[in-house]
């Protein structure tokens, strides 16, 4: 039986959207946060973040107003199901191409 020498493969694959966490062209739905209802947007200090806390990724940030990182984003969801004043909506990825 012949032993393979797995120690001389090399790979000659490049890296490319979606790796080291970024998202890349997959993601579906993107969040968008409206300033005017968002409580830190309102109040013009920092306050509330649930996003933030929320979220699987780390990416919304505790400026003010809160903002997204969406070369990392997933899409998933959360920040706007868990936001108290609905200031997060989903948007198609697509709709936004369009514009």
């Amino acid at each position: 039986m012949k032993q393979r020498d797995y120690r001389k493969k090399i790979s000659l694959s490049e890296t490319g959207p979606g790796d080291a966490g970024k998202t890349g062209s997959w993601r579906i739905l993107r969040p968008v946060i409206d300033p005017q209802v968002c409580i830190p947007g309102r109040r013009n200090a920092p306050a509330c973040y649930i996003c933030w806390l929320y979220c699987p990724d780390g990416v919304i940030s505790r400026t003010v107003p809160p903002g997204i990182d969406y070369q990392y984003c997933k899409g998933c969801g959360i920040c706007a199901e868990e936001c108290p004043t609905k200031a997060i909506t989903m948007v198609e990825e697509s709709s936004l191409l369009k514009e």
